[in-house]
């Protein structure tokens, strides 16, 4: 004789569904986050080394964004600097059509210019701050507005009025970059030269108007020599920003190489396989169905079936 125990089988069934019903929650959400899991206490034993990988990408990927912070920084820098070389590239010239053609006629009109586009150049600005002002990055570090204003200053020192600290990163574990100039390293000598200029035009041995005299000829020869020598000085501090530049790119590129590393080892730990995924929710879907199946049958089942 057959024993029928109508609770029994409905409490298996009922199991049965749930169990069911959260395996496909579980595969569900696996194929749309494509994830094992979106907290660290569903990798189990190895939410500790996730949370170790993790912690190195965020270190890494914060030297990355400090690099890419210091290059479009450098590129402003090579900018300024560039203004600075053609000003004093431009003076030069001037300098040097006064001496060939013995006619200074316009010189002291140029050199205002060329004093206007070198203090441009050290005045510059990235991201609002100044770029050569040291660590007072909301003072303009050169004070003369005008030629006539550099020569009435004591010296020209004191028409600079940045301080001594330079910009440095941190652009990798255990290296820090020096990247910063200062206006007075750029342009204090030529600043010199233009100061001279002008008083020397202002003194006993101007104006420069018209010819020039054998006194001024030696003059700006001497200042010819002079202005050689701080285009050089200038040209060298670009190079060394286009050098740390293309440091600063190579570091970025080892950076970036790492983090593409540590996120492979991520992914493998933490993506969802989607084919077994899909597989699990389509067979929870189908044990769904029969347990609710099995639950629709037990509904008809009754004594009656077994007394006839």
């Amino acid at each position: 004789m057959n024993r029928v125990a109508t609770f029994g089988n409905y409490q298996s069934a009922l199991l049965d569904l749930m169990k069911a019903q959260t395996r496909a929650a579980d595969a569900q959400e696996r194929v749309s986050t494509q994830k094992n899991a979106t907290d660290l206490t569903g990798f189990g034993r190895q939410s500790e080394t996730l949370t170790a990988l993790k912690g190195a990408q965020s270190r890494i990927q914060g030297f990355i964004d400090t690099s890419d912070a210091v290059v479009a920084r450098l590129t402003t820098q090579d900018l300024a600097m560039s203004q600075v070389s053609e000003g004093v590239a431009g003076l030069r010239t001037a300098v040097g059509n006064v001496l060939s053609t013995d006619s200074a006629g316009a010189l002291m009109l140029e050199l205002e210019g060329h004093f206007q586009a070198i203090r441009g150049g050290l005045t510059m600005k990235h991201h609002g701050a100044f770029l050569f002002s040291g660590a007072s990055t909301t003072t303009p570090p050169v004070t003369a507005d005008s030629l006539a204003q550099l020569a009435a200053a004591p010296d020209v020192a004191s028409v600079f009025v940045n301080d001594t600290l330079k910009t440095a990163s941190r652009v990798a574990e255990g290296a820090t970059m020096e990247t910063g100039f200062l206006a007075d390293e750029l342009g204090a000598e030529v600043f010199e030269i233009m100061r001279d200029i002008q008083l020397f035009h202002a003194g006993a041995g101007g104006p420069f108007a018209g010819k020039v005299t054998e006194a001024q000829k030696t003059f700006l020869t001497a200042q010819l020599a002079r202005l050689d020598q701080a285009a050089t000085g200038v040209i060298e501090k670009m190079a060394k920003t286009g050098s740390m530049a293309n440091q600063v790119e190579s570091i970025t590129k080892a950076h970036k190489a790492q983090l593409n590393s540590l996120d492979e080892l991520v992914a493998r730990r933490t993506d969802a396989d989607m084919a077994v995924a899909i597989t699990d929710l389509q067979l929870s879907q189908v044990a769904i169905q029969a347990s609710a199946q099995v639950i629709s049958q037990l509904q008809q089942v009754s004594l009656l079936n077994y007394l006839r």
